[in-house]
Parts: C-alpha cells; structure tokens; sequence
C-alpha cells in the first residue's frame, strides 16, 4: 500500500511543481504584483474563479468518495479515492492556470489556489480519514 501513496504523492508533487514552474515563468512574480488588485465588476469573476474551483474541487471529490462501497478494504477503495484526488488537483490547478492566463493582475488568488493544493499532499493519515468517512 505504501507504494501507492508514494505513486499518488508523485503525482501530486509533478502537478504542484509544473503549477509553481509555470507561475514563476509566466507570473512575472513581483512585490507589486502580490497585492490585491482594484475590484470592479468586471473583475468580479476573477475572485468568483478560486472559490468556484474550491467549492467544485470538493464536491467532485466527495462525491467519487462516496460512491465507494464501505464493505470494501482499504486496498481495493484506494484506486477510486486515487481518481478523486487526480480529479481535486485537476480543478484547482486549471482554476490556477485560468487566473494565470487570463488576469495576472489576480495572480494572488492563484498562488494561494496552488498553497491549498500543496496543502492537499496524500498521506496514510489523511488517506485513511478520508476513507473512513466514507463509511459514515
């Protein structure tokens, strides 16, 4: 099982890397960039963007968890919650690359997009509560 999460954390440290490479090349990174942009309501969407991508990250995710039967062992539900989790990252780093390409005004909302995504790095544990609660 071990190997698993090792594959799975692979992963996960590809995407965020590919995620911080690209905004270090394309983000153009500065002091004056990190601040939050004036708001107006043509800019509402680029805030709308990583609380979208929050919200529908989560739901994805607990719903592809929650179609795993809990009579199964942990082994045979770990292809399925491995797929959620691809399909989590997956939302957040394109709401982070949206952000990226079409405002880099807004470039902080991406940046902390990618710290929650690098937050969400598989463990055992967190396998292992995530799991459990599907048994609930």
């Amino acid at each position: 099982m071990s190997d698993r999460i090792k594959t799975l954390q692979i992963l996960h440290l590809a995407i965020c890397a590919g995620t911080i490479v690209a905004y270090y090349i394309l983000g153009d990174l500065s002091i004056e960039k990190l601040q939050i942009p004036v708001i107006d309501s043509s800019s509402v969407i680029y805030i709308v963007i990583p609380v979208l991508a929050f919200v529908l990250s989560s739901f994805l995710f607990k719903s592809q968890l929650k179609q795993i039967n809990p009579k199964l062992k942990l082994e045979e539900k770990f292809p399925i919650y491995q797929t959620a989790s691809i399909l989590r990252w997956a939302v957040l780093e394109g709401a982070a690359f949206l952000i990226l390409i079409l405002n880099p005004d807004f470039i902080l909302f991406g940046i902390l997009i990618l710290i929650y995504l690098i937050f969400l790095r598989p463990t055992a544990e967190r396998i292992d509560n995530d799991l459990s609660d599907t048994n609930n």
